[in-house]
């Protein structure tokens, strides 16, 4: 019912100093990676998105100067909002990883299960929900200097009214008329105060259900002395012919 599971004790290999950036070179082994894919393999196919860090299967997490207080995966000093991974994404990811090289106790991944918030929405509200009366903006980190832009109407709730899939996005999120914003406002409420949380340690590798729970991220203070907190993500989907089209390898190229 959380829409995530918590493996402890995975490899993570011997660790060098946290990189300044995403993409800088590191003297790591791979250890990690290797114990990312594995579970990753075991639950579909693992793919990269081409303008997220340039569609890297395995992508490292870490804080970087000047987008503290930005809503990116790099961010620190902000709270990251409840989302589902790449929500405006044709194809987005059934499943999200995030395995913990290095921890930081004050740095909490949020969660919120539709499962568990369904129950406390008012009947109308799940009603408006199951409507394509929603459109989501882009992720900053696909738009690369491009201007942003809602998409195309979708429902946030979709299948079965009893137990739905869901996609959210706190941020980037908006109904197209009041009645929707409405239940968009009301959902957003039940998200954050039915949340749970978890501070990664090393070692820690998280799964999320893509499509049953939004995560986020508490603030926290990084030090940028090459101890700050250090994941690495991989994204899966549950199969690769959709995005045949799109796609160039186990890269995603849409934009």
């Amino acid at each position: 019912r959380s829409g995530a599971l918590l493996l402890k004790g995975m490899p993570i290999g011997e660790l060098p100093f946290t990189p300044a950036t995403p993409t800088t070179p590191t003297t790591k082994d791979h250890a990690s990676e290797f114990s990312l894919l594995t579970v990753a393999r075991r639950l579909g196919q693992p793919v990269g998105y081409e303008p997220e860090h340039g569609g890297d299967i395995v992508q490292n997490l870490v804080p970087v100067q000047g987008t503290e207080h930005r809503q990116v995966s790099t961010s620190s000093k902000v709270e990251l909002m409840f989302h589902t991974e790449a929500a405006f994404h044709p194809h987005r990811p059934r499943y999200l990883l995030l395995i913990c090289l290095r921890g930081d106790p004050s740095a909490v991944t949020t969660l919120s299960s539709i499962h568990e918030v369904l129950p406390h929405l008012a009947p109308a509200t799940r009603d408006v929900l199951f409507e394509a009366r929603f459109r989501t903006a882009v992720d900053e980190s696909y738009l690369h200097g491009r201007r942003n832009v809602l998409g195309a109407p979708m429902p946030v709730l979709s299948g079965d009214r009893a137990l739905p899939t869901m996609v959210f996005d706190a941020d980037l999120m908006v109904g197209t008329d009041e009645t929707a914003d409405a239940a968009l406002q009301e959902l957003g409420r039940a998200v954050e105060a039915l949340q749970t949380g978890v501070a990664l340690e090393a070692g820690d590798l998280i799964v999320v259900d893509n499509a049953v729970a939004v995560h986020g991220r508490s603030p926290y203070s990084p030090r940028f002395d090459g101890t700050d907190r250090w994941l690495q993500r991989a994204f899966v989907v549950s199969d690769l012919r959709p995005s045949a089209a799109e796609r160039q390898g186990r890269v995603i190229t849409t934009v």
